[in-house]
């Protein structure tokens, strides 16, 4: 096997690393909320029904923004139903997931989650424009942000919420471009009702930092037109713009699954490309950037089914996929991938947190634990933090049906306000060992802190209720760096975090 090869230089860097781009997402959805986040009697609980094992999982994980609380389900939210005493809260249906939302769990009680998760822990609200509008946003904001002394902010001291809850970041919205959407709307649509939107939350807060939809993906036929009609109404108004995007193994092809991230990073460098060209047209010197606020390994191609056969049930377990560790590969893969392009990517989200597609699981009753994907994000968001060193990587290729010849290695590094370095890299390979060398150009790193693998000799093999610890990252052996040169042997389909010093 070729050797694959790359140089890290200081001189040669893409952007500081935004915290918000280790965020992720809580839908009601599934069990992410209940029975996951929220379980009252669970014997981790606390006074508030938080399970206190989720919240320990929560923050080993390393999140920071949280998209709350949808995804499709925003666009049927009404944001007067999940505040209150909870008792008194109306039960609705839920057209997205065609299940019963009870709003036992709203808006308070999501705000006070991350707040026991910690002071990194952020919200990023998104607002219904599908069903509703300018005036109910603008209500949300009041009811949320405001001090005191009107009629929606001294109603949250009313709700026992007498600080405000400080929500920044906000979506326009979820997904308009896409007709499962409740409030489907054209690109000329979204864009006027969006402009209304941010303009008059800016006149109660000019700082407020706004999202704006995107498309739901890059394969939508109007994929790019959307943007840019989207962005021509709103560009001088919203900081990003959206993009969302899941991958799974289609009809076996497995080669390409591998390269997802191929797709990834054309998608957000065509998205980059339109917004500037946007800017460009108006002779805006502004930047907008991307908010990649749904991203994930997701076996989408079962959900369908599995939506159309429920009769409006409370919480139904839904979206619960069981991650191998392929998946887990594909999926640092992809955080490579926001890495690399973290000069725009300044904010992303994993959805979702917890049983739906998610990192963690859990059982009512009993345990919470870690999927495969828990590690690469956990370690991405613990040594992913700081200066993002320009790689270029020089590397043995495989034939793929979907991106045609694509790279077997994948890879960035991180550079520390320390000046210790992460390099992050995935061996796509399933059938051999990858040899790596690295040039260090300038760094003054003298020693390998640490090689830590995710890999196994079944590519299936995941973490469950009954093994729930089958899967864990083990620390290579015969990685060396001698006279400003790392070299190391990447396993096979593999995912790799290597520390220096």
């Amino acid at each position: 096997m070729r050797t694959a090869r790359f140089t890290l230089d200081p001189a040669f860097t893409v952007g500081t690393v935004d915290p918000r781009l280790f965020g992720s997402f809580v839908e009601h959805l599934g069990r992410c909320v209940y029975t996951g986040v929220f379980e009252p009697g669970h014997p981790t609980a606390d006074a508030d029904g938080i399970r206190g094992d989720v919240l320990d999982l929560v923050r080993e994980l390393g999140v920071t923004a949280v998209r709350y609380p949808g995804g499709n389900f925003v666009s049927g939210y009404r944001w007067e139903d999940s505040v209150g005493p909870a008792e008194e809260r109306p039960r609705r249906l839920d057209l997205a997931w065609r299940s019963t939302e009870t709003n036992r769990f709203g808006l308070s009680e999501f705000i006070s989650f991350l707040r026991k998760i910690g002071p990194q822990a952020e919200p990023m609200m998104a607002l219904n424009l599908g069903t509703r509008g300018v005036a109910e946003a603008l209500q949300l904001q009041e009811y949320a942000n405001h001090p005191g002394g009107t009629a929606l902010s001294d109603l949250r001291a009313e709700h026992g919420d007498k600080d405000p809850f400080g929500i920044r970041l906000w979506c326009l919205g979820n997904e308009m471009d896409g007709p499962w959407q409740t409030g489907h709307k054209t690109a000329a649509e979204y864009g006027r009702i969006a402009a209304e939107t941010a303009r008059a939350m800016r006149q109660i807060d000019p700082g407020v930092q706004l999202v704006a939809c995107g498309s739901s993906g890059r394969s939508m036929p109007t994929f790019a037109e959307w943007e840019a009609t989207v962005l021509q109404e709103t560009y001088d108004l919203v900081d990003h713009i959206s993009l969302h995007a899941y991958y799974e193994p289609l009809d076996g092809d497995v080669d390409s699954f591998l390269a997802s991230a191929v797709d990834m990073e054309t998608f957000i460098e065509d998205v980059v490309a339109t917004c500037d060209h946007v800017g460009a047209r108006l002779k805006s010197r502004k930047k907008v950037n991307l908010s990649f606020d749904e991203w994930n390994v997701w076996y989408m191609s079962r959900t369908q089914e599995q939506v159309s056969a429920l009769d409006w049930p409370e919480a139904p377990r839904l979206l619960e996929d069981s991650y191998s560790v392929m998946d887990a590969v594909v999926f640092g893969s992809l955080l490579i991938a926001l890495l690399r392009h973290a000069d725009r990517v300044t904010v992303a989200c994993l959805a979702q947190l917890v049983n739906v597609i998610a990192p963690i699981m859990t059982e009512p009753g009993g345990p919470a634990w870690r999927q495969t994907t828990f590690f690469p994000f956990a370690q991405a968001s613990r040594y992913g933090r700081g200066e993002v060193l320009d790689v270029r990587v020089d590397s043995p290729t495989y034939a793929t049906a979907k991106y045609g010849e694509a790279d077997l290695l994948h890879a960035t590094a991180v550079r520390g306000e320390d000046g210790a370095v992460t390099v992050f890299a995935v061996n796509r390979s399933r059938t051999g060992p990858l040899p790596l060398d690295v040039a260090l150009n300038g760094l003054g790193l003298t020693s390998v802190v640490e090689h830590s693998v995710l890999a196994d000799a079944d590519p299936d093999a995941r973490n469950t209720l009954d093994e729930p610890e089958r899967v864990v990252p083990h620390a290579a052996e015969g990685t060396t760096l001698d006279g400003g040169c790392l070299t190391s042997v990447l396993e096979p389909l593999s995912w790799n975090v290597i520390r220096l010093a």
